[in-house]
């Protein structure tokens, strides 16, 4: 097994609820794929350096898990 971390970026519009629905989607769609979780870390609205699709801001989050390489094809779609 491997490590590796995903940092991705919710839309700033999206309530509390949303954004850990979106969060759990994620985590239990790594766990179906035989991932282990090691760190989840809320990093909450940060401002980006320029925009993306319209928007100036979004809530980060970081994911460091353990998992076989052939999981990151899978992710990358």
């Amino acid at each position: 097994m491997s490590n590796y971390e995903t940092v991705f970026i919710l839309n700033p519009v999206l309530s509390e609820n949303q954004i850990e629905e979106a969060v759990k989607k994620y985590v239990s769609l790594l766990e179906s794929k035989k991932c282990k979780i090691v760190h989840k870390e809320d990093w909450g609205l940060k401002k980006f350096a320029f925009t993306i699709q319209n928007k100036n801001s979004g809530f980060y989050h970081l994911l460091q898990y353990e998992a076989e390489g052939d999981i990151i094809n899978s992710l990358e779609v």
